[in-house]
């Protein structure tokens, strides 16, 4: 009988899946499988493409050697689930459902858990999710907004955030439960978090609020906006997309590319300059605001995310905010890796799964 010593994490993106093996922490091998949009426009919901994205998995695994009965687990990408508590939760029936059913919206992270269990079950292994975009540990006070019918949501770059908050503590000699964290998330979207002994228990929405990131607007003022909307010379739809993809540094500088803006502010474009340290200095004014959360106790700031390789970015925050906490950069996000940490947590018990429908209201 072969010996079960791999991880098998799934993720499931718009235009491709991404799937890795793992021996422990070692990335054994990873691989990006690309769609093509002529063979995904077959199919009317994203959840239909679970049989089409299975069969690619299982041609890719006999393809590079590695036999289904060899894994000890899968773990999938979180989708659009309830809100929940951050950790690693086993995926079953009732999580299935919800996924199916898009409770919080189609996505091809929806797929994550589906195509895990897939698999899994067939061995009669577990399968799992890790930290999904859904997590949710708010304390109450953070969900008032100060219009009774709009209230504080918490939907953010939980993944990441999470595995580098693990990161952290294991370099410090920490456990997690001890620590207080801040960590920015800074990709395409900006998340800010206070990260009170483990749980992450506020955040700007990354789509709304908070600093202006490459393609997004962040907050704005309310009484403008209002004006715009009303204005007659927007529709519904290009409003959302001021908002969101052609709002920051693609509205004022035409490009959401990090490395480009800084060659131009290299070059002297003093535009380019004042807009880049603008999202630096907003991204920073983030961070000391979410310092007070935690009542000034911070024993680090983590910067992360695709622009945290820009020293000429996390230069300018690191000057607004080291007097609050010493900061650490972890440049990038491997969302892989933080998937195949969650599992390795729950297998070497060190942290105990999670059963969704125990951890969230289930409507039958």
């Amino acid at each position: 009988m072969m010996e079960r010593k791999y991880v098998l994490a799934i993720n499931p993106g718009s235009t491709s899946t991404k799937v890795a093996v793992y021996q422990g922490k070692e990335k054994v091998i990873l691989k990006k499988i690309e769609h093509s949009a002529s063979d995904l426009e077959k199919f009317d919901k994203i959840t239909d493409q679970y049989e089409y994205r299975l069969k690619l998995i299982m041609d890719w695994l006999e393809e590079v050697g590695i036999k289904t009965s060899s894994l000890v687990a899968v773990v999938g990408r979180g989708g659009l689930l309830r809100p929940m508590p951050g950790g690693t939760y086993l995926v079953t029936e009732k999580m299935i459902k919800d996924l199916k059913a898009g409770v919080q919206g189609e996505h091809a992270s929806n797929l994550g858990g589906m195509l895990a269990k897939g698999i899994a079950d067939k061995e009669g292994i577990k399968a799992y999710i890790v930290d999904p975009v859904a997590v949710d540990e708010f304390d109450d006070i953070a969900r008032i907004s100060g219009m009774p019918e709009i209230p504080r949501r918490s939907l953010l770059h939980a993944l990441n955030i999470k595995a580098v908050s693990y990161r952290a503590a294991e370099e410090l000699g920490e456990e997690l439960k001890n620590l207080n964290l801040i960590v920015a998330h800074l990709g395409g979207g900006i998340s800010v978090a206070p990260v009170k002994k483990g749980k992450i228990v506020d955040v700007n929405n990354a789509n709304e609020m908070g600093p202006f990131s490459p393609e997004r607007t962040g907050g704005l003022p309310v009484g403008d906006l209002i004006k715009m909307c009303y204005s007659g010379k927007y529709t519904y739809k290009e409003i959302k997309n001021k908002l969101r993809g052609k709002g920051g540094l693609v509205g004022y500088l035409g490009t959401n590319d990090a490395k480009e803006v800084t060659l131009m502010v290299k070059n002297g474009d003093k535009k380019a300059k004042l807009i880049f340290d603008a999202m630096a200095y907003q991204i920073g004014k983030e961070i000391g605001a979410m310092a007070t959360v935690l009542e000034g106790k911070v024993d680090r700031i983590i910067l992360t995310g695709g622009l945290a390789y820009s020293d000429l970015l996390t230069d300018y925050i690191k000057r607004m905010v080291e007097f609050i906490a010493p900061v650490i950069v972890y440049p990038g996000e491997d969302e892989m890796e933080a998937l195949n940490g969650g599992v390795l947590r729950v297998l070497s018990g060190k942290e105990k799964e999670k059963i969704y429908e125990n951890e969230v209201r289930i409507d039958d």
